[in-house]
This record gives C-alpha cells, sequence and structure tokens, in this order.
C-alpha cells in the first residue's frame, strides 16, 4: 500500500533520490524512465520510489486533473512490455496538501538491470540518466539468487559453447538493447549474455533460459522441451492419424513453427449470412490459436520434466496440453485473470522477440477473439500438474 505520510515526507525533502516531481500528467516516456530508474535502485537503498504526477519542482502540488484514466494509463506501463523485466509498482491517488496527486510506487527489482525501450535508466541525486556499462555489470551482479526461477537458474553442466552465440547476437541482442549499446559493447560474451539474464557468473554457466533460446541442442539438457502435434480425423484419439508433426530446436524456432501452425490449422471460410451476404469466419481464430500456444511455452514447466506440449487436432476441437499447473500464488479462483509468471525470462523473450505483445493478455485476447469470431467460449481445465485448453470449432 501507498503511504500518503511517507509520499508527503520524501516529497518535503528536495534532496532525496527516491521522489521524481512532475507536473506533466501526460508525459509517458518521463514516467516510464524514471519508473525503470527507480526499479534499477542504482544507490541500493533496498527501498521504493515514488513518481508524483501534479507537483512542481519545489514539492507544492498544481491541482493538476487526477481521474482514473491519468491512474489506469500509469497503471498500464507494468504490462505493457516496455519496461523490461516487468517493474513491481503501485498506483494510486494520494491527497497531498488537501489537493489530489497521482503516486506511483515502484519496488527495486530483484532482476536487474530493468530496461525501457532497450535501455538502462537509472537513478542519480534528483534525475534519471542512462547507465554507463561499468553500472551495469554492478546491477547484474546485484541480483538476488533466492529469487531467481527455473529458467534464471544455471543450467549446470552446459557451457557458452552449447549456445549458438551468433542466434544470440544476431537475432535477440539488437532487439533486446539499443543500437547505441550494441555498436559500443566489447565486453566479453559472458557478460553480454550476464546482462541480459542469460549467464549465471558465480557457477559459470548458461542459464536453463539461455539453453531453451539460444541452446544448439536444448533437449540434451531439457529432454521435455519440444511440441507434439497430432490431428485425428474423429473425435477422439481412437480415430486415424491423420497428421503428426514435431517442433523442437531451440525456442525461437519453436515459437516461429507454432505461429506458422496457427495459421495452417485456423480454416478461414466464407459463411452466408441471412441477408444473402457473405462473411468470412474462421474454424479456430488464428490470433487465439498464436496467444494459447505462445503460452503454453511460456508458462510450461520444464523443470525435470521429460513431457512435451501436446496439440491434438479432433474434428470438432483442438486441445493444448501442457506440463505444470498454476505457479507460485495464484490460485483457481484468480485463474485466468491472475498472472504468476513461472519462467519470466522466456516471458520477456517472447515479448522481446515480438511474439507476444503485452504481458499477462494470452488468455483474455484468445476469449476476445473466439467471441469475435462467433466461436464458442474457451473451456480450461486446471490440473494438478497440467493446463488443459480446449477450443471447439466454429460450426
Amino acid at each position: 500500500m501507498i503511504d500518503p505520510d511517507e509520499v508527503e515526507r520524501l516529497l518535503g525533502d528536495l534532496e532525496s533520490d527516491r521522489v521524481e516531481r512532475t507536473e506533466a500528467v501526460k508525459d509517458s516516456t518521463k514516467f516510464c524512465k524514471a519508473i525503470c530508474a527507480f526499479a534499477n535502485d542504482m544507490p541500493g537503498h533496498a527501498l521504493p520510489g515514488y513518481l508524483c504526477i501534479g507537483v512542481d519542482k519545489h514539492g507544492k502540488p498544481t491541482a493538476a486533473p487526477v481521474d482514473e484514466r491519468l491512474l489506469e494509463a500509469l497503471a498500464s506501463h507494468r504490462s505493457n512490455g516496455q519496461i523490461i523485466p516487468m517493474p513491481r509498482m503501485e498506483v494510486a491517488k494520494v491527497d497531498y496538501q488537501g489537493v489530489p496527486i497521482a503516486v506511483v510506487k515502484v519496488e527495486p527489482s530483484d532482476l536487474p538491470p530493468v530496461r525501457y525501450h532497450m535501455q538502462t535508466w537509472i537513478r542519480v541525486g534528483p534525475s534519471a540518466r542512462l547507465a554507463t556499462q561499468e553500472e551495469e555489470r554492478r546491477l547484474t551482479e546485484r541480483r538476488v539468487d533466492r529469487a531467481r526461477t527455473w529458467d534464471l537458474q544455471a543450467c549446470v553442466g552446459s557451457s557458452v559453447d552449447d549456445l549458438a552465440i551468433e542466434l544470440f547476437r544476431l537475432t535477440y541482442l539488437p532487439q533486446a538493447v539499443s543500437r547505441q549499446v550494441v555498436e559500443e559493447n566489447g565486453r566479453p560474451i559472458e557478460e553480454q549474455l550476464g546482462s541480459l539474464r542469460f549467464y549465471h557468473k558465480p557457477l559459470d554457466a548458461p542459464t536453463n533460459g539461455a539453453i531453451l533460446l539460444f541452446g544448439k541442442d536444448p533437449e540434451s539438457f531439457v529432454p521435455g522441451a519440444y511440441v507434439q502435434y497430432v490431428r485425428y480425423a474423429g473425435e477422439s484419439q481412437a480415430t486415424e492419424v491423420v497428421v503428426e508433426r514435431r517442433f523442437g530446436g531451440d525456442l525461437l524456432q519453436v515459437m516461429r513453427g507454432l505461429d506458422q501452425l496457427a495459421k495452417d490449422i485456423a480454416g478461414a471460410r466464407p459463411v452466408r449470412l441471412a441477408n444473402l451476404s457473405e462473411t468470412i469466419v474462421q474454424d479456430y481464430p488464428e490470433m487465439a490459436l498464436h496467444e494459447l500456444l505462445m503460452n503454453a511455452v511460456i508458462h510450461r514447466n520444464y523443470d525435470n520434466s521429460t513431457t512435451p506440449i501436446s496439440i491434438n487436432q479432433f474434428s470438432d476441437r483442438i486441445e493444448i496440453q501442457n506440463p505444470g499447473s498454476l505457479f507460485g500464488d495464484l490460485s483457481r479462483r484468480q485463474f485466468p485473470n491472475g498472472v504468476s509468471y513461472r519462467n519470466p525470462l522466456l516471458a520477456e523473450a517472447a515479448k522481446t522477440l515480438g511474439f507476444v505483445n503485452r504481458f499477462g493478455r494470452g488468455i483474455a485476447v484468445a476469449q476476445q477473439e473466439l467471441v469475435r469470431n462467433g466461436s464458442p467460449a474457451l473451456d480450461y481445465v486446471v490440473g494438478d500438474n497440467h493446463m488443459l485448453m480446449i477450443l471447439r470449432k466454429h460450426l
């Protein structure tokens, strides 16, 4: 919760580097730079920073309009994918000297460096600026090991030789950091990987996420890291197998293959309306398929699992099943509206590579696309150790 007394105390301290004051209410670039800088916590306060909108540089309220639209716009910066990894933050309207202001409380990240538009912003005194390479290195070394999810842990027994380094350098790096940083980057490959959470320096090994994304042979380390697609002639697995495909290799290759699969099995066709005009519908909306397939790849359990993601297409439905149930403190009651990332590094990579547009919106987008197509609603089963998504054919 945001403490109004703490906000008032910080606003009164004009020397504090834990508060950003701004009169602007529409400068999203400035807001995001401030959020990014507070999340990086370069001074090492281990305390939250506060972005206060509607306050001048002297700490006086400006009576700027603070409405629900502004608060929603500020909250959207958490999950729109422009700040990576996703910051921990709260947004609220706070009464300050009898005037409402908008406040964004940003917690220090356990996974720095945090980037906005591929650049690392830090707080230096009362303003934000770009981090130097040395400052990025210090942020990288500050990570909290106890917060590491499986994809951020070291892949013990692997080395840089197990990675297709050119795939990282030519495909991922230019989309993850700014061109200026890439051009100035003379650091060893281990440091380049480490700055993006793909290398575990204490154990001198790539992370599991790096092996999945850039590994020459990911399945040698993660046996279940592939997707099995089967199309059946009828409504059960007892019927004839018509098509069978396997999607393996590095995760970029897998996601590209699944993206094409969604196009291939969407089944667009014309349907005559009551007024004798025609409209195009799909057996299964391509975008819904895409979002659910990416969700399966991002959220599945890879740890000690030899089970692949399975996609079974029957004559009347498609079933997408992945190993691993709900993660962390996400409950069945909260699903599918809540979000808890089992593999935050993979989610970040999917966003960076353009396979998802926003964090935590996959199922919502799929449901929206099904409604738009006139399809039956999405069914899902939350098992003890698996998730099953069921899309029924548009008739």
